[in-house]
């Protein structure tokens, strides 16, 4: 992976880079590999919102759903199998099948999450991320991934107009 990018010292010229980067769809610019990386959130920008599209809470519904099912599963195969004569009636009432169906439930649900949330944020990831220390010092990184060779020069030139600091460049 690589990548130019510029350093902004505030977030209205990293949202004119944004523009100008995203406005270049024609040489090859997707806004998909449009990156932006800050210290702090920045909520009234375009360029925060880009990424915060999710799943997380329907895949913890259906981790729930899928933990409640088993549950009761779980508690209704142990009561139909298990060899003690009951004279038809349950060896466990309905409201313990009730707390088994309920705690399997909520395992399902926050496993799902845990297992969501590391896979949401690729940990672990053993990969070289894309980072400046300058970037922990207030300054946003806005950049282009992998641009295509032929329109480096205007890339650069788009940064710089905007009102980079400083151009660099990432290779992993």
């Amino acid at each position: 992976m690589r990548v130019v990018y510029g350093l902004y010292l505030d977030p209205d010229s990293a949202q004119r880079a944004f523009d100008a980067l995203r406005s270049g769809g024609a040489a090859g610019f997707d806004s998909r590999r449009i990156a932006v990386v800050s210290s702090e959130p920045f909520d009234g920008y375009e360029f925060f919102k880009q990424d915060h599209k999710t799943t997380l809470p329907w895949m913890a519904v259906l981790g729930g759903l899928v933990g409640g099912i088993a549950g009761f599963s779980f508690a209704a195969y142990t009561q139909a199998v298990y060899p003690i004569p009951t004279g038809g009636m349950a060896i466990v009432p309905f409201y313990a099948d009730g707390i088994i169906t309920y705690e399997l439930t909520m395992l399902g649900a926050i496993l799902t999450t845990l297992v969501m949330v590391l896979f949401t944020a690729r940990l672990p990831n053993w990969r070289r991320r894309l980072y400046d220390p300058e970037v922990s010092d207030g300054k946003i990184l806005v950049g282009l991934i992998d641009p295509p060779d032929t329109s480096r020069a205007d890339v650069e030139q788009r940064l710089l107009k905007a009102g980079a600091s400083q151009l660099k460049e990432f290779s992993s």
